[in-house]
């Protein structure tokens, strides 16, 4: 299937098209900062409406004190009533979310309104503020801020296309399905039972492949249909690929972004054991970090050779990847890769979440 293919075209506009907003995860250690520095650009912009920089330069630093005496107590108070809530947040539609988000503000923005006012009593550094100014400040810093979080949802959305994308069209190379037919070709007369198993894992393979992939799943789910990528390319490559798994202390309930490990295999298979002079070892491991407990830790080595032809298709996979995280975890998950020993290996890092 060409890039020019139309149902290629329609699915991928439908993608598009098909964006659903959503709020941010209050939650998020990324959210919550990105939130924490939008709110203080914000409380600088009034800082400069309300001192007079003619007079005094630090004029503008006592503003901006006085302003934050009261906006980083309600910006902190929001985000732990914010996350606190989520439960009942993601359950709703994200219109009926945003109504709730404003009304949150609006009680929060009361309560410090009063706060204010009790302050500004014994603190006349302050200063007057009408309370119109103060209720448009938090509900303007509101919009702004889920504004720019939905903003950044849809710029970050084609990385979901280009999931999908790669998923009809790169993730299963045409030399693969070539080749995995012609091992079920050969297997057929002797071997029926094995050749029937491979047809199975491979329609299972495309099945999960074709499938809308912007939900996360658990990650049993993900290793399982590794498995069967492997199972395929075991038969395809016989003694030459030796897999080794650890998953004893996996996670298998939390939920990943679908084709967030299959793809790094693909590679692994392709970059690392089919160059391979004699038998090539692929290592996946994946465990729960001893450090925290709040985090999966996912690390593939394959044999690493510098003189592969195909290393920009690697760096796609991984951009890809590394794209798809940001979008669904933020600054809590990464990936990096590094060639060590003759080794390339590929590290993931992601929160354990069990519910979305």
């Amino acid at each position: 299937m060409s890039i020019n293919d139309p149902l290629l075209k329609a699915e991928t506009t439908s993608a598009h098209v098909g964006y659903h907003p959503r709020l941010p995860n209050f939650c998020n250690q990324g959210v919550m900062l990105r939130m924490v520095v939008l709110v203080n650009v914000m409380v600088l912009g009034a800082a400069l409406i309300r001192a007079d920089l003619q007079v005094d330069m630090s004029g503008l630093l006592r503003q901006f004190l006085a302003i934050s005496i009261i906006a980083q107590p309600a910006i902190i108070f929001s985000l732990v009533v914010s996350c606190g809530l989520k439960p009942i947040l993601s359950k709703l539609s994200y219109w009926h979310g945003v109504v709730a988000i404003f009304i949150i503000e609006t009680v929060t923005g009361t309560l410090f309104w009063l706060l204010y006012r009790s302050l500004s009593a014994v603190l006349p550094t302050l200063g007057d503020v009408a309370p119109a100014q103060f209720g448009l400040f938090f509900l303007l810093a509101t919009a702004v801020v889920l504004f720019y979080f939905d903003l950044r949802a849809q710029s970050l959305a084609p990385a979901l296309t280009e999931a999908r994308l790669q998923a009809l069209q790169a993730r299963i190379r045409p030399h693969f399905l070539f080749n995995s037919i012609n091992a079920v070709l050969s297997l057929i007369r002797d071997e029926p039972r094995r050749a029937e198993r491979m047809l199975e894992d491979m329609a299972e393979l495309f099945r999960v492949l074709m499938a809308d992939n912007r939900q996360l799943r658990p990650l049993a789910d993900e290793v399982e249909l590794c498995r069967r990528y492997l199972e395929i390319e075991q038969i395809r490559l016989g003694p030459r690929l030796s897999v080794e798994w650890q998953t004893d202390n996996m996670p298998t309930d939390t939920l990943v972004p679908p084709l967030i490990l299959q793809p790094l295999i693909e590679n692994a298979v392709y970059h690392g054991i089919e160059p391979q002079q004699g038998v090539g070892v692929l290592t996946i491991s994946i465990t729960t970090a001893a450090s925290s407990g709040k985090q999966i830790e996912i690390r593939l080595t394959n044999p690493y050779h510098a003189a592969s032809t195909h290393v920009s298709g690697n760096r796609m996979a991984i951009a890809n990847i590394r794209e798809r995280l940001q979008l669904h975890f933020d600054a809590e998950a990464g990936l990096s890769a590094e060639v060590s020993d003759g080794q390339y290996i590929v590290r993931i890092n992601m929160p354990i979440t069990i519910t979305t």
